[in-house]
């Protein structure tokens, strides 16, 4: 636990200084997890928390790490693998409003440890919609507070015990200033009209489940569309999940085994033995050699397997809108017509365009239309994507008027040659 920061206002002239910090202790035992509940339930206002993982050095994405901070109670730094469950936490503050930056990041990995909150303030997202230029926590609180928060430990191995004191510096800070930045970020939306904006917006992500699931993961490989052939794909295919098994057998993550090239350039090569494996130059990484029965295994099953692979990834997914003006050239004027007319409207909200309409979304709606057009078959597929209200009210109108201004394009007559 840490008192609460000395704030370090940043000069015009001077260049920005690492506000001051006491000694932060993490708390790694449940009797004094118990004591911090206390004091937290005890606490006012919201509750600004954030989660630290390993990504990139750990094959989970399990958080190693959790910041709470609550003005009357102050910072708490937690060790998630040595605690275990969070449930009495969680009971003692599911009804408070939790401030989070870029929430979609953090939501997963504190829902694993019992931690899901009914309400919450995303101040990432808020700022977007705000129409500020950068949305870092860094330079939001810079901008907003006028306060310098360095951010050089933020792709750190946070599995790392014990964790040195700059991070925990680091991680204290993180959270120490989620309710001060709320209250600023809750004054510019509020002078430019858009609290029920970012109501509906947080109310979505609260309820949001952001676990990816993938049909064929491995088709996420890096360059695997430089890999000609079924045959190559099944190899392709083989090696990911000969890494990706023994990635999660070590927790450790896949790419610092060996990297996405070093598989893309095998299943390219198809060596005809071990040894030729061994010299792909190409083929490289620390677990490249020490491993190299696992992967010969791999390339070997996927030489003779009969379950080739679709040359394309399977699934609902409609074509790129780079091929559109061939394969559907009316879906093509309808989006290019829609998105014009929405990108006026992004502008004039000062709301990133990704965040007044899904580009998936709007995509979607190009391909495949409803049957009559109206601003309520609009509305009711709109909504049956996932958008909010506002948004709804926000667009459906102006995606009405582009499609029938597009499809009367197509319709008009062409001009006689003169």
């Amino acid at each position: 636990m840490s008192n609460e920061t000395e704030e370090t206002v940043v000069s015009s002239t001077e260049p920005a200084v690492q506000a001051p910090h006491t000694v932060v202790d993490v708390i790694a035992t449940r009797e004094e997890y118990l004591a911090a509940v206390d004091a937290i339930a005890a606490g006012h206002g919201p509750i600004g928390i954030d989660a630290e993982r390993a990504s990139g050095y750990r094959y989970s994405q399990r958080a190693y790490l959790i910041q709470i901070y609550r003005r009357g109670a102050g910072t708490f730094l937690f060790d998630p693998p040595a605690i275990g469950d969070f449930s009495e936490l969680n009971d003692a503050i599911k009804d408070e409003e939790w401030i989070l930056h870029a929430a979609s990041q953090d939501l997963t990995c504190l829902r694993e440890i019992g931690l899901n909150p009914t309400r919450i303030y995303d101040t990432e997202l808020a700022a977007r919609l705000a129409g500020l230029p950068r949305v870092g926590l860094g330079t939001v609180v810079e901008e907003l507070l006028g306060i310098h928060l360095a951010k050089e430990h933020s792709a750190a191995d946070w599995s790392t015990r014990p964790l040195p004191q700059a991070w925990l510096v680091y991680a204290a800070l993180d959270v120490e200033l989620l309710p001060d930045l709320r209250e600023k970020m809750g004054e510019l939306l509020e002078a430019d009209g858009k609290t029920f904006i970012a109501d509906q917006e947080f109310a979505s992500v609260a309820l949001r489940d952001f676990t990816i699931v993938r049909v064929e993961p491995w088709r996420r490989l890096s360059g695997l569309a430089s890999i000609r052939g079924q045959r190559g794909l099944a190899v392709a295919r083989e090696l990911w999940e000969a890494r990706d098994e023994y990635a999660r057998e070590i927790d450790t993550a896949p790419g610092r085994l060996v990297p996405d090239a070093a598989l893309t350039a095998a299943a390219k090569a198809l060596p005809a033995t071990k040894r030729e494996l061994s010299a792909i130059k190409e083929f490289t990484g620390r677990a490249s050699r020490s491993q190299l029965d696992r992967w010969w295994a791999a390339i070997e099953r996927g030489v003779a397997t009969t379950d080739l692979p679709a040359t394309r990834a399977p699934g609902e997914s409609i074509p790129a809108p780079r091929i559109w003006s061939d394969r559907n050239p009316e879906a093509d004027k309808r989006l290019k017509a829609a998105r014009a007319s929405l990108t006026e409207l992004s502008e004039f909200f000062h709301i990133p365009l990704e965040n007044l309409l899904t580009p998936d979304t709007l995509r979607r709606l190009a391909w495949s239309p409803p049957a009559e057009l109206s601003v309520e078959s609009i509305s009711a597929a709109l909504a049956e994507s996932g958008a909010r209200p506002w948004q709804i009210d926000a667009t459906a109108q102006k995606i009405l008027v582009a499609f029938v201004e597009a499809s009367q394009s197509i319709e008009a007559p062409e001009e006689p040659a003169s």
